[in-house]
């Protein structure tokens, strides 16, 4: 399987009008001018329709992430491997696709229990991004085709869920980190898979492991501007604003991102940064780091992650 880029995600939320004031006044997205007014909260950041779907629900979460693949053709090739590799998925019906602004999509879930979508032929609106922030543009790629950054998400079991992003979908290992928080000697320790897929993007996905609950579904995700100054800028409207920061700037050591992490409305992290690496996995050999960051990066509260 090849899946090309981190196309979109749909959040549940219990109060559409922060996250309506955050993503505009805050991160700087624009409400998507195409999408419909159906009750959701669409933002957009490229030339996509949305990247992110913020739908009223009794929970702060992440529902699902989305996964492109080129074409019909790699679609069907797609559901024929999750089918010898005897994963369960649901075709949604077209409606559903189309809220999606896409051809068709297939919904299952990885071995944690997160949603993941499947899917190919999303739209290109070409309406006018402009960004209540004044943010020229996001790093997204070509037409999007680097995806809107990346998602980190909370594993019990860190190695059966890196082998079925591995061996199903088809995901490369870029980097692995292991953090120890307790000073004990026997304490095992957390890992930390950074994952690509076939496009430039350092890590599309990464997988923490994390024994305990984490009930919105999400450590963090990542958004990218195209300068030092719009990261901070962003971090002036934060504080501004009485964001919590999670995060101090800093530089991190695999992807070189320059960033700060940030609350979400949904009780997750948001990474905010500039320069995040364009990578060439031709011949790539996966790396081990021993640091998170050359410097910065001072974590202020539990969360957030790399």
């Amino acid at each position: 399987m090849n899946v090309k880029s981190l196309g979109y995600l749909r959040i549940e939320s219990t109060d559409i009008a922060r996250w309506r004031e955050y993503g505009t006044a805050i991160l700087g997205l624009m409400i998507a001018p195409t999408m419909p007014e159906d009750g959701n909260l669409y933002l957009k950041m490229d030339e996509r329709p949305f990247r992110f779907a913020v739908i009223p629900g009794q929970s702060d979460r992440l529902l699902c992430a989305g996964w492109e693949l080129a074409g019909p053709d790699e679609f069907d090739d797609a559901l024929d491997e999750l089918t010898a590799a005897g994963v369960s998925y649901e075709l949604l019906d077209i409606a559903e696709a189309r809220a999606r602004r896409v051809r068709a999509v297939a919904r299952l879930r990885d071995p944690a229990g997160a949603m993941v979508e499947l899917y190919h032929g999303a739209d290109l609106d070409y309406a006018k991004f402009i960004s209540p922030c004044g943010i020229g543009a996001f790093e997204t790629g070509f037409n999007g085709n680097m995806g809107f950054g990346h998602v980190v998400v909370p594993v019990k079991n860190l190695q059966e869920s890196r082998r079925f992003y591995r061996e199903v979908l088809g995901f490369g290992d870029t980097d692995y980190m292991h953090f120890h928080f307790n000073p004990d000697p026997a304490d095992p320790g957390q890992g930390l898979y950074f994952m690509h897929v076939d496009n430039p993007r350092h890590h599309s996905l990464a997988l923490y492991e994390e024994p305990g609950e984490n009930p919105t579904g999400c450590v963090h995700m990542m958004l990218e501007v195209k300068s030092t100054d719009e990261v901070g800028y962003c971090l002036d409207r934060v504080q501004a604003a009485g964001i919590p920061v999670v995060s101090t700037m800093g530089r991190h050591t695999n992807d070189r991102m320059l960033s700060f992490y940030m609350l979400t409305p949904a009780g997750f992290a948001l990474e905010f940064g500039f320069d995040g690496l364009k990578m060439d996995w031709n011949g790539y050999t996966p790396t081990v780091s021993a640091l998170p960051s050359i410097w910065g990066h001072k974590f202020q509260m539990a969360g957030g992650g790399h």
